[in-house]
């Protein structure tokens, strides 16, 4: 079976390679997420690899790592890294549960997955905005910005690869601009810029683009007279599965009643009969 291809490999490669340096905001926020999340694991990596689009970054952050590109297979050496970070990438991902079962074979046992990517509330303020003006304009829709998976949805991607005590979580961040031109103009600053497979091939019509700031003016200005958009940051958290690793009970063999673990009173509900 053929994995349907949603993003145009060469398009991405492209608008990456035109990414500038001093837009990279959304990378230092997850290089400071990675290490705030590993200070707090008891734990010492000597073997990293980080799947990355942007290596210059991140070789700048890990020195020590290896850096592996985001291709749809994955240049990781098997059971050879106790850290892999997965950086801003996966919501690119032809495969998403493909790329994080390559992580976890990439893994020694009891290794570690730490995943950042775009959730799917990322710039739902432009997509609702060039949504309506399109259609008012053209009366019809064109692909512009990638699907991408929802906190509710995406945790269960490393159950399905394979990850033992998976946790996904979601941190929303905003930020503001003079408005939607500059927003637009600072995504191509980021190498994020439209790299669908179903993408227009020719220069979105002026009076498009006009038409949709003044919609994202109208509808998302601040207090500031800026306009705000929103950037999603889900983190996975995977460990490679390992026999000492802490096992779950089964259902009906606890044997210290919840209540008394908190010092609480317990109170029976009534039976049926009883009420």
């Amino acid at each position: 079976m053929t994995t349907p291809q949603l993003t145009d490999r060469t398009a991405l490669a492209r608008n990456r390679k035109r990414a500038q340096a001093d837009a990279l905001f959304l990378h230092d926020a997850v290089a400071d997420e990675f290490h705030e999340r590993l200070t707090e694991v008891n734990r010492t990596f000597t073997a990293i690899a980080i799947v990355t689009g942007f290596p210059a970054f991140w070789r700048q952050h890990y020195p020590d790592a290896t850096i592996i590109s985001d291709e749809d297979v994955l240049a990781l050496e098997p059971g050879a890294y106790d850290l892999v970070l997965h950086a801003m990438a996966l919501h690119w991902a032809n495969d998403p549960v493909g790329q994080l079962v390559q992580c976890r074979h990439g893994l020694k046992k009891d290794g570690l997955l730490l995943c950042v990517f775009l959730g799917g509330q990322t710039l739902h303020e432009l997509r609702a905005s060039l949504a309506e003006a399109e259609a008012q304009v053209t009366g019809g829709l064109s692909p512009r910005i990638a699907p991408m998976g929802e906190i509710r949805d995406v945790g269960a991607l490393l159950q399905r690869a394979g990850f033992a005590m998976p946790v996904a979580d979601s941190t929303p961040m905003t930020a503001s601009y003079v408005n939607a031109f500059h927003l637009m103009h600072d995504l191509r600053k980021m190498g994020e810029n439209n790299a669908l497979v179903g993408r227009i091939r020719h220069a979105t019509r002026r009076n498009v683009l006009t038409e949709a700031a003044c919609i994202y003016a109208e509808n998302f200005r601040n207090a500031d007279n800026r306009v705000d958009a929103t950037f999603e940051m889900i983190t996975l958290t995977g460990w490679a599965p390992s026999d000492d690793q802490p096992q779950p009970l089964r259902p009906g063999s606890a044997t210290t009643r919840l209540a008394e673990a908190l010092n609480a009173t317990e109170n029976p509900l009534p039976r049926d009969d009883e009420n």
